[in-house]
Protein backbone atom coordinates (compact mmCIF):
# COMPACT_ATOMS: atom_id res chain seq x y z
CA UNK A 1 0.00 0.00 0.00
CA UNK A 2 1.36 3.45 -0.90
CA UNK A 3 2.08 6.16 1.65
CA UNK A 4 -0.83 8.19 0.25
CA UNK A 5 -3.22 5.24 0.67
CA UNK A 6 -2.00 4.74 4.25
CA UNK A 7 -2.50 8.43 4.94
CA UNK A 8 -5.93 8.29 3.29
CA UNK A 9 -7.06 5.58 5.67
CA UNK A 10 -5.53 7.33 8.67
CA UNK A 11 -7.13 10.70 7.88
CA UNK A 12 -10.54 9.19 7.13
CA UNK A 13 -10.55 7.23 10.39
CA UNK A 14 -9.24 10.13 12.49
CA UNK A 15 -11.70 12.72 11.14
CA UNK A 16 -14.58 10.25 11.37
CA UNK A 17 -13.84 9.48 15.03
CA UNK A 18 -13.06 13.08 15.99
CA UNK A 19 -14.54 15.44 13.41
CA UNK A 20 -13.27 19.01 13.59
CA UNK A 21 -15.72 21.93 13.72
CA UNK A 22 -18.57 19.48 14.35
CA UNK A 23 -21.23 21.65 16.00
CA UNK A 24 -24.15 23.90 15.19
CA UNK A 25 -23.37 27.60 14.92
CA UNK A 26 -26.12 29.80 16.33
CA UNK A 27 -24.79 33.03 14.80
CA UNK A 28 -24.07 31.73 11.30
CA UNK A 29 -24.78 34.04 8.36
CA UNK A 30 -25.98 31.08 6.35
CA UNK A 31 -27.04 27.52 7.14
CA UNK A 32 -28.01 24.90 4.59
CA UNK A 33 -28.73 21.18 4.59
CA UNK A 34 -27.14 18.65 2.29
CA UNK A 35 -28.54 15.17 1.74
CA UNK A 36 -27.48 12.13 -0.25
CA UNK A 37 -30.58 9.92 -0.47
CA UNK A 38 -28.61 7.01 -1.95
CA UNK A 39 -26.51 6.47 1.16
CA UNK A 40 -28.24 8.57 3.82
CA UNK A 41 -25.53 11.21 4.40
CA UNK A 42 -27.29 14.25 5.88
CA UNK A 43 -25.45 17.36 7.09
CA UNK A 44 -25.97 21.00 7.85
CA UNK A 45 -23.18 23.42 7.03
CA UNK A 46 -22.94 26.71 8.92
CA UNK A 47 -20.94 29.64 7.52
CA UNK A 48 -20.01 33.01 8.93
CA UNK A 49 -18.55 35.52 6.46
CA UNK A 50 -16.57 38.67 7.16
CA UNK A 51 -16.56 40.68 3.96
CA UNK A 52 -15.57 38.11 1.33
CA UNK A 53 -13.78 35.73 3.72
CA UNK A 54 -15.06 32.68 5.61
CA UNK A 55 -14.38 33.67 9.21
CA UNK A 56 -15.99 30.56 10.68
CA UNK A 57 -17.52 27.35 9.40
CA UNK A 58 -18.90 24.24 11.05
CA UNK A 59 -21.15 21.29 10.32
CA UNK A 60 -23.31 18.73 12.06
CA UNK A 61 -25.35 15.72 11.06
CA UNK A 62 -24.59 12.12 10.23
CA UNK A 63 -23.18 10.08 7.42
CA UNK A 64 -20.53 7.66 6.33
CA UNK A 65 -16.86 7.98 7.28
CA UNK A 66 -15.94 9.48 3.91
CA UNK A 67 -18.54 12.24 4.00
CA UNK A 68 -17.88 13.10 7.63
CA UNK A 69 -14.11 13.21 7.21
CA UNK A 70 -14.48 15.24 4.00
CA UNK A 71 -16.64 17.79 5.86
CA UNK A 72 -14.21 17.88 8.76
CA UNK A 73 -11.12 18.47 6.61
CA UNK A 74 -13.06 20.95 4.48
CA UNK A 75 -13.99 23.10 7.48
CA UNK A 76 -10.37 23.25 8.55
CA UNK A 77 -9.13 24.24 5.12
CA UNK A 78 -11.67 26.89 4.13
CA UNK A 79 -11.45 29.07 7.26
CA UNK A 80 -9.81 32.32 6.29
CA UNK A 81 -10.30 31.71 2.56
CA UNK A 82 -12.07 34.05 0.14
CA UNK A 83 -15.01 33.01 -2.03
CA UNK A 84 -12.70 32.86 -5.05
CA UNK A 85 -10.23 30.61 -3.22
CA UNK A 86 -13.05 28.33 -2.08
CA UNK A 87 -14.47 28.16 -5.63
CA UNK A 88 -11.03 27.06 -6.83
CA UNK A 89 -10.72 24.46 -4.03
CA UNK A 90 -14.24 23.20 -4.77
CA UNK A 91 -13.42 22.63 -8.46
CA UNK A 92 -10.06 21.01 -7.71
CA UNK A 93 -11.49 18.77 -4.98
CA UNK A 94 -14.22 17.58 -7.34
CA UNK A 95 -11.63 16.81 -10.04
CA UNK A 96 -9.50 15.01 -7.43
CA UNK A 97 -12.23 12.66 -6.20
CA UNK A 98 -13.27 11.90 -9.78
CA UNK A 99 -9.71 10.80 -10.55
CA UNK A 100 -8.95 13.67 -12.94
CA UNK A 101 -5.86 14.76 -10.98
CA UNK A 102 -2.99 12.25 -10.68
CA UNK A 103 -2.10 11.32 -7.10
CA UNK A 104 1.45 12.68 -7.36
CA UNK A 105 0.18 16.06 -8.62
CA UNK A 106 -2.49 16.09 -5.91
CA UNK A 107 0.14 15.51 -3.22
CA UNK A 108 2.19 18.44 -4.50
CA UNK A 109 -0.69 20.86 -5.13
CA UNK A 110 -3.52 20.10 -2.74
CA UNK A 111 -1.93 19.44 0.63
CA UNK A 112 -4.15 17.54 3.04
CA UNK A 113 -6.95 17.26 0.49
CA UNK A 114 -4.77 14.92 -1.56
CA UNK A 115 -5.66 12.06 0.76
CA UNK A 116 -9.11 12.02 -0.83
CA UNK A 117 -7.65 10.97 -4.18
CA UNK A 118 -8.36 7.38 -3.09
CA UNK A 119 -12.10 8.06 -3.36
CA UNK A 120 -11.76 7.93 -7.14
CA UNK A 121 -11.24 4.16 -6.86
CA UNK A 122 -14.81 3.89 -5.55
CA UNK A 123 -17.06 5.87 -7.94
CA UNK A 124 -20.14 5.38 -5.76
CA UNK A 125 -18.33 7.24 -2.95
CA UNK A 126 -17.55 10.38 -4.97
CA UNK A 127 -20.94 11.81 -3.99
CA UNK A 128 -20.20 11.06 -0.34
CA UNK A 129 -16.95 13.00 -0.43
CA UNK A 130 -18.35 15.89 -2.45
CA UNK A 131 -21.65 16.42 -0.58
CA UNK A 132 -20.11 18.67 2.12
CA UNK A 133 -18.38 20.77 -0.55
CA UNK A 134 -21.58 21.28 -2.57
CA UNK A 135 -23.37 22.18 0.65
CA UNK A 136 -20.65 24.67 1.63
CA UNK A 137 -20.82 26.29 -1.81
CA UNK A 138 -24.60 26.67 -1.50
CA UNK A 139 -24.23 28.14 2.01
CA UNK A 140 -21.69 30.71 0.81
CA UNK A 141 -24.04 31.63 -2.02
CA UNK A 142 -26.83 31.93 0.61
CA UNK A 143 -29.07 29.48 -1.18
CA UNK A 144 -32.03 28.16 0.78
CA UNK A 145 -33.00 24.90 -0.90
CA UNK A 146 -31.80 21.48 0.20
CA UNK A 147 -28.61 20.35 -1.54
CA UNK A 148 -28.91 16.80 -2.83
CA UNK A 149 -26.36 14.51 -4.45
CA UNK A 150 -28.41 11.88 -6.28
Amino acid sequence: MSQLQDLYQEVILDHNRSPRNFHAMADADSTIEGFNPLCGDHYKVYVKMTDDVVSDVSFDGAGCAISKSSASVMTQIVKGKTRAEIDHLFREFHRLVKGEIPADKAEADMGKLAVFSGVSEFPARVKCASLPWHTLKAAIEKKKELVTRE
